[in-house]
């Protein structure tokens, strides 16, 4: 009996004309099947140059949203900290230079964010805001979590368990009937002090001093 090894799409030992074939899932090609039958394509056929760079402690996977226009999702894969950061940012950003504004982050196989993770994501925010886009981290897992939550910064991000909730927001949230924003009572981040805005712009929580920003939806800021 004979052993031989090839490369296509299937993960299972095959018994073939007496050889074991052991054929295994390529995901460096073009295009590729996820296990719910979506298909995808690399990182480099959605945004050319993407995988140009890249850094073993973070991983980061791209899956267009075809049914929403300028959607694209980011699977990460290890940690964000002051290290790597700059990667990150410099990998997100290319994201929207290429017109993607809507923007899910897949958080589930992320174990750690740093404060300065965290202030990448924030920068992404007001970075795709203003161009009719938004942020959403997905499945994101409890310890991460709570360093949002310590931060102050759970309040500013959409939060979603599941791709099919990310896609639904993305629909439904450019077809909202909102009400009068202004004047805009919300508790300030840091100290959750009471506070009230008449209007969109910057100024300074009277209890603790941190700065804040809101734009003219309400979105409040730090900085």
């Amino acid at each position: 009996m004979g052993f031989c090894c090839l490369s296509i799409k299937v993960g299972l030992p095959v018994l073939f004309d007496n050889f074991f074939v052991c054929v295994y899932s390529n995901d460096i090609g073009e295009n590729a099947d996820n296990l719910d039958g979506r298909r995808y394509m690399n990182n480099n056929a959605i945004i050319p140059g993407f995988d140009e760079e890249k850094d073993d402690s973070l991983k980061i996977r791209l899956e267009k949203i075809s049914e929403i226009e300028n959607c694209v999702v980011l699977y990460l894969n290890g940690y964000i900290d002051t290290y790597n950061s700059s990667f990150f940012q410099k990998r997100v950003s290319k994201v929207v230079e290429s017109g993607y504004t809507r923007l899910v982050f897949n958080c589930g196989a992320l174990n750690y964010v740093s404060s300065t993770g965290i202030g990448s994501f924030t920068a992404f925010l007001k970075t795709v805001k203003p161009k009719g886009g938004d942020v959403v981290l997905l499945e994101i897992q409890p310890k991460v979590y709570e360093v949002f939550q310590l931060l102050g910064f759970s309040q500013f991000f959409n939060i979603k368990d599941s791709l099919a909730d990310s896609i639904q927001f993305f629909k439904t949230s450019g077809t909202e009937v909102k009400s009068e924003v202004f004047p805009k009572i919300f508790a300030c981040p840091i100290c959750s002090k009471k506070l009230k805005a008449t209007k969109a712009g910057r100024f300074r929580c009277s209890e603790c001093k941190t700065i804040l920003a809101i734009d003219n939806n309400g979105q409040v800021f730090l900085g």
